[in-house]
């Protein structure tokens, strides 16, 4: 099959006039890397040959252990519509996991990391786990240098169409390049704030689901500049309006049959359900320094904006942490709304599926549903309700996965001890910086 594989590659590349090769991966931040080479090293990158420095990459290993290599996974050939300046060439992409001389996966690739915690959902029986991420993300005008300038492309709301909506045209141009790159894209609109949107498509299998929303957003990006834009996927760029969230909407199956869903169930959903939202509600404070990985997610996990900040569950109620969407039988799903598009979603998805299958497997209750705005509730309402917050920091995050085994377990010590140093430096520097609110406050006033 592989052999098969290798030469449907070279037939492709041949015919799409390919001239080079990125070979794409994910740091621990979630940043995408890659490594580029031209197509007369077709063969060496399909034989696992490419050796790269991972000491250049942040968190991977020191100048000392430098020597890696990085092994393509075929399925993820794809060639690229855009030319190579006049030369009517093509760029292609593997997506790539990252291997240690001695042919070990390296522990601290969060794609490999993710097959690792996959493993151990087939041992409890499972046989996918299935993801349909909702990414939000803003444009911005370019100025006249072609820098990214803080002037939104547009004033338009939620469902808002042209004129209103000035980003229509860019948002359509992303969908098509999209679809010509094999994404089923199910929606596409203007989001609640002024400049901000949101497109969907269809759920796939973990590995390939982290793939698409590291595609996504370099598609976003490169479309977006040809319109002069700068699109972002930081989740709160503008204050006092809603920031961006990238919900997860999760769905664990065996043998092709939905695990959540049981017609016998008044609501249509199983044990199994119940028990994963369990997992999740457990371990949400740890998780969140994960799905929520920079300073700047936590201006956006505030009371007001639509993003969850109580740790709850419900089916329609939109203001907890969970919620179950209507749809049943195979498109029964569980939808974690606190995850934002800085998450690195191979690192996002296997915590969460770890806290889900700690719930199974230990076959935990979940509390009652919260069917009532949790935002209108007062302190005591929630004590009474046993409704937790969650973290208000970065820190306050970094401190509660240190103390959760199985969060930091789902990482890996490697992971977590570079992850955890990495955001105790940018806390440590944004700590001891002046902002423009203490200039604007306090310079004249003292």
């Amino acid at each position: 099959m592989s052999s098969n594989r290798k030469e449907e590659i070279r037939k492709n590349a041949k015919e799409k006039n390919v001239r080079f090769l990125r070979l794409m991966f994910t740091d621990i931040d979630g940043v995408i890397k890659n490594v580029e080479v031209p197509i007369s090293q077709l063969d060496k990158v399909m034989d696992n040959e490419m050796a790269f420095d991972g000491s250049s990459i942040d968190g991977f290993v020191e100048i000392d252990q430098s020597d890696m290599k990085l092994h393509p996974d075929l399925d993820t050939w794809l060639v690229f519509p855009w030319e190579i300046n006049s030369s009517n060439g093509l760029i292609a992409r593997f997506i790539c996991d990252v291997y240690m001389p001695s042919g070990e996966p390296f522990e601290g690739d969060p794609r490999s990391n993710l097959k690792r915690v996959l493993k151990e959902m087939k041992d409890h029986g499972f046989t996918e786990f299935n993801l349909g991420p909702e990414p939000e993300f803003f444009l911005f005008k370019l100025d006249e240098n072609g820098n990214p300038s803080k002037h939104l492309n547009d004033d338009g709301g939620y469902f808002d169409l042209a004129p209103t909506d000035l980003a229509e045209n860019c948002r359509r141009d992303i969908v098509l390049e999209l679809e010509s790159l094999g994404f089923e894209i199910e929606a596409s609109h203007h989001e609640a704030a002024p400049g901000q949107h949101e497109i969907d498509w269809k759920y796939a299998d973990a590995v390939e689901a982290c793939d698409n929303i590291q595609t996504f957003k370099l598609i976003v990006k490169t479309v977006a500049r040809k319109h002069d834009l700068h699109a972002t996927f930081m989740p709160k760029p503008i204050e006092n309006i809603s920031g961006s969230g990238m919900h997860f909407n999760m769905s664990l199956f065996k043998q092709g049959k939905n695990a959540f869903f049981d017609e016998s169930n008044e609501d249509g959903l199983s044990n199994t359900a119940y028990q994963f939202i369990a997992g999740l509600l457990d371990h949400a404070r740890a998780y969140t320094a994960i799905c929520n990985p920079i300073i700047n997610s936590y201006k956006r996990l505030t009371p007001g904006f639509e993003a969850p900040v109580y740790i709850a569950w419900s089916g329609t109620n939109r203001t907890p942490l969970i919620r179950v969407p209507a749809s049943r039988g195979q498109s029964t799903r569980v939808e974690l709304r606190s995850v934002d598009p800085a998450a690195n979603p191979y690192l996002a998805l296997a915590v969460l599926l770890k806290a889900g299958l700690k719930g199974i497997s230990e076959a935990k209750s979940a509390p009652n549903p919260v069917n009532k705005n949790i935002y209108n509730m007062s302190q005591f309402e929630r004590d009474e309700n046993l409704i937790q917050s969650l973290p208000k920091d970065l820190m306050e995050a970094i401190e509660a996965l240190k103390e959760d085994e199985l969060i930091k377990d789902a990482i890996g010590q490697h992971i977590f001890e570079r992850f955890v140093a990495a955001k105790e430096s940018d806390w440590k520097a944004y700590s001891t910086s002046v902002s423009q609110y203490e200039m604007d406050r306090y310079f004249k006033l003292y």
